[in-house]
């Protein structure tokens, strides 16, 4: 009875009024997707989606592969390898997971080291645990299986020659950009331009798919360098061995075509490995050739006689009276190692007589011989694009004192690079002609310019041959099978209280073969410890080391015959540049 009365009571109104209000609410939701679907399709779902995109699909880059780096015969200096760069949200990832151990160990993280940095870093949501690993090892990451770990995959560049070619190659950053050396110069065409591509993420950061291709990365651009990889092995090992065995403190050695300008080998002690950077030294990266300024000493000697042959004051044949050995200029005596009495000009490049040139020098105006030193390039940039390439210094007194115009003539006063002085020998081995000096192969350069004339070039490249000769500073370094020309310099190094008695640097320019010149180098050795310290006793054998080999790998005919006596046969293959004797 009671139940009966219970259901009659209840208001039939109330059981129609919540039907109807039900099928009111999915009327508007209907109307409403049929609103967002249909009529307002711009505002409505294209927002939603936008909504959506925007909480799942992340706009990620390509990396670009940088530009490979080769010598002049398509040798590699620097490639780049594909590797890959372990990172993680931190929010996300549980130091208690069982594989966090196994993480670490993958790293070279101590785990509570790991823990450590991961706790410091709560508030951000992407960290870098390790930059530029070997995919194997970054899978083995991932296979960690910790949430919250994911791989980005990037290049590293990577230097075949390693330490030999290191101070011109130069070398990249983390992040794959230019640091030094030629791949600073060169950087925005190396590096390529990156890509873009869009990527659906769930909530935890997996990406699920690849949504869409934004734009393809574009490979760097190729660099042929001019230099020779097997002449710069050579010349990197006999640099130093020389800077080991006389316990110098740094060396260094250009080498270059005479033709053509380009520059084949350029090194420097000590070295770097690029691949290496645990050890990394500012002082040992410095490329010395190029960003060095030294005082030349007794290499310019030449060039001052160049001025005494243009002044129309000196002849080939003219005579010098040195006695009796010595030479007072102010308050300063000018000595030579001897007497070496009256002698030619020829005579006082072979023994490098400081009194001769003395002589000559107060017999001229000092704008002669500076204008000879700044026509061949002295103290100023060779325009080889190398970065931090110094200027040097030629001095401009308006009023020379005999003691300044004296030292000038023999190399003091003055400061420039072995690059520069590579310039001014090359121009003496072209016949007076002034050809830039390029490190990129085929690269656009100056048109050559005659600086000195012919004829007085020549003549001094003939008196050069002297110092190379029976009784010159440098008859010890000679080279087998072919002549060569050049000049001797030992420079007393300047010190805090000026220049010091018993520290030097040896020096030699030279070039090869003596008669027509194909190669022209410049070997610097500083401070060597050794009882020897000349520069035609530590300098012009490392030279002629170098330019025997590089001659027979360009190969050019050997012009020193009488080398190969008796029933010798001479054997000589113009291809691989090679000598035998038979």
């Amino acid at each position: 009875m009671t139940a009966t009365l219970q259901k009659a009571d209840f208001p039939r109104w109330r059981f129609h009024l919540v039907w109807i209000v039900l099928c009111l609410l999915l009327l508007g939701l209907g109307a409403r997707v049929i609103t967002l679907q249909v009529v307002d399709i711009e505002g409505g779902y294209r927002f939603l989606q936008q909504q959506g995109k925007a909480r799942t699909v992340r706009t990620e880059p390509i990396h670009a592969y940088r530009g490979i780096i080769y010598d002049r015969e398509g040798q590699p200096l620097a490639v780049s390898t594909p590797v890959q760069s372990v990172w993680c949200n931190p929010r996300l990832v549980n130091v208690d997971h069982g594989g966090f151990r196994q993480l670490a160990k993958t790293l070279d993280y101590p785990p509570a080291n790991l823990a450590g940095k991961l706790a410091r870093n709560q508030e951000r949501s992407f960290l870098y645990l390790r930059r530029q690993l070997p995919p194997a090892q970054a899978q083995r990451a991932i296979d960690s299986g910790v949430p919250g770990v994911y791989v980005e995959d990037g290049y590293k560049r990577y230097y075949p020659a390693a330490e030999v070619a290191a101070h011109l190659i130069g070398f990249t950053d983390i992040d794959d950009a230019g640091q030094e050396g030629m791949e600073l110069t060169y950087d925005e065409h190396l590096r390529g331009m990156p890509g873009a591509k869009q990527v659906v993420k769930d909530l935890l950061g997996n990406t699920i798919e690849n949504f869409k291709h934004v734009r393809s990365a574009q490979p760097g651009g190729e660099l042929q360098l001019s230099i020779d990889l097997r002449v710069q092995y050579l010349a990197y090992r006999a640099l130093k061995e020389a800077v080991i065995s006389h316990r110098a403190s740094s060396g260094s050695m250009v080498i270059a075509d005479v033709q053509s300008g380009d520059i084949l080998a350029m090194v420097n002690q000590p070295s770097f490995n690029p691949n290496n950077r645990s050890n990394f030294r500012a002082s040992h990266m410095r490329n010395r050739a190029i960003v060095d300024l030294i005082e030349p000493g007794s290499t310019v000697k030449p060039f001052t006689v160049v001025a005494a042959l243009e002044s129309g004051l000196y002849t080939p044949e003219s005579t010098i009276d040195t006695n009796p050995g010595y030479f007072r200029v102010g308050r300063k005596v000018q000595r030579d190692h001897r007497n070496y009495g009256v002698i030619d000009l020829t005579t006082m490049i072979a023994k490098s007589s400081n009194v001769a040139t003395s002589k000559i020098a107060l017999s001229m105006e000092p704008e002669a011989i500076r204008s000879v030193f700044q026509r061949l390039g002295l103290g100023q940039t060779t325009g080889s694009g190398f970065p931090g390439e110094a200027v040097g210094f030629l001095p401009n007194h308006q009023r020379w004192r005999d003691i300044e115009k004296a030292t000038f003539a023999f190399g003091y006063g003055l400061s420039v690079t072995p690059l520069q002085l590579v310039q001014a020998y090359s121009v003496l081995a072209n016949n007076g002609i002034k050809k830039p000096l390029r490190i990129v192969k085929g690269g656009p350069s100056e048109k050559p310019q005659r600086v000195i004339n012919a004829a007085i070039a020549k003549d001094v490249l003939a008196m050069l041959k002297a110092v190379t000769a029976e009784g010159g500073t440098a008859a010890g370094a000679a080279i087998p099978a072919y002549s060569f020309a050049g000049k001797t310099g030992t420079v007393h190094k300047v010190g805090v209280g000026g220049y010091k008695d018993n520290e030097y640097m040896a020096l030699f320019a030279g070039m090869a073969p003596a008669d027509n010149p194909r190669l022209v180098g410049v070997v610097v050795v500083n401070d060597p410890k050794s009882k020897q310290y000349y520069g035609g006793e530590v300098a012009a054998p490392v030279f002629s080391r170098v330019a025997a080999e590089t001659l027979r790998l360009m190969g050019v005919v050997p012009d020193k015959l009488e080398d190969f006596k008796g029933d010798e046969l001479l054997v000589f293959d113009a291809e691989a540049g090679l000598v035998e004797r038979g």
